[in-house]
């Protein structure tokens, strides 16, 4: 693995104690004492490394790596170069999550940016907080009045917890995030410069301009959420802004007010979704969509990288396009167009 200085070196794990991690299946006359140093990709490996090759493309990789151990799928295990352990999971990139999470604990949460305990002497909280004994307040952090702050929580240096704002246990609230009108789960990560709660973008013309709507509704945030870094999600603007339990928001997605996700939904950077929209369990959308308001995307539905979802989509669909249509539907719709739209196109020299 390439030099890492964030994170200090794990104590060497065996191949046997790997294989109980993953309830791997070893694959030929490996040394299961071996012991494993780090961890690499199937290119860069090392002889004390542990890699994993998900997928073909990296399996035919995977016949050249200097690996002690590679994780891989059980039809391409003849593939892993000779030397090399094969162990055979069904999926590779959740065991080698499995096995990073063992070696490198402290990677999995972001970590104080001073590496202290308890309540640093320059953050700002006021004295009607509630801070639990055991959360961790860093230098420059405010936290407002009558604010609640549960153990084992952070707030990073510079992050603001507004007036009456309820986060839970073991949460991670990163540098220069701003937490208004809000109330926060527990095992909630909040990357650096995510901003929550402020005003949902609410306005009615008149005669004289725009007139601003007052929002007073909140954001509901439950447990076990992730939202990445640049991220904003807008309170509601007469009910609440919900996330649901175990969604992941990627970086650079912006929620607005009203909107309701439901539960394990993955959001990819740059997504827009439009005010009162619904997006129901399960649901996974890719990069750079954007969701109309007052629609519903049903459980278990998926939209494309790119797309424009302006209609619902049921339930269990798959969505392509601008505008976003079921995705054989869009896939005929390119066809046609390679087919018979650019027959008088130049060949792209990159092509």
């Amino acid at each position: 693995m390439a030099e890492n200085a964030f994170y200090p070196d794990p104590p060497p794990i065996s191949l046997r104690d790997i294989v109980k991690i993953t309830e791997a299946r070893v694959v030929g006359d490996g040394d299961l004492d071996q012991l494993i140093i780090g961890i690499a990709t199937v290119e860069s490996a090392g002889p004390g490394d542990i890699c994993f090759a998900d997928g073909a493309r990296y399996a035919r990789v995977a016949g050249s790596t200097r690996a002690a151990a590679c994780l891989i799928k059980a039809r391409f295990a003849d593939s892993v170069a000779a030397g090399t352990v094969a162990l055979v999971v069904p999926n590779p990139h959740l065991a080698l999550a499995l096995v990073t999470t063992t070696l490198y604990p402290a990677a999995a949460k972001p970590l104080p940016i001073f590496a202290t305990d308890g309540m640093h002497d320059r953050a700002l909280v006021h004295p009607s907080a509630d801070v639990d004994a055991a959360a961790i307040i860093e230098a420059g952090a405010v936290v407002g009045p009558a604010a609640v702050v549960g153990a084992r929580t952070l707030i990073a240096p510079h992050a603001v917890v507004g007036p009456s704002v309820r986060v839970g246990d073991d949460c991670s609230i990163g540098p220069g995030v701003t937490v208004i009108h809000s109330v926060i789960g527990n095992n909630v990560i909040i990357h650096p410069g995510v901003h929550i709660g402020q005003d949902g973008y609410g306005f009615v013309r008149t005669a004289v301009g725009h007139m601003k709507v007052p929002q007073i509704g909140r954001v509901v945030i439950a447990d076990n959420v992730e939202i990445g870094a640049g991220s904003t999600i807008d309170r509601g603007g007469s009910k609440d802004t919900v996330i649901g339990d175990g969604t992941k928001i990627d970086n650079l997605v912006q929620i607005g007010h009203n909107v309701k996700i439901g539960r394990r939904c993955l959001i990819v950077s740059q997504v827009g979704i439009s005010g009162s929209a619904t997006i129901e369990d399960f649901v996974v959308i890719g990069g750079k969509s954007g969701i109309n308001g007052h629609i519903t995307v049903g459980e278990g539905a998926q939209i494309a990288a790119v797309s424009s979802v302006y209609r619902d989509v049921p339930a269990g669909a798959k969505w392509a396009g601008s505008p976003a249509r079921p995705l054989r539907e869009w896939l005929r719709a390119q066809s046609r167009d390679l087919r018979y739209g650019n027959k008088d196109k130049p060949a792209d020299d990159n092509e």
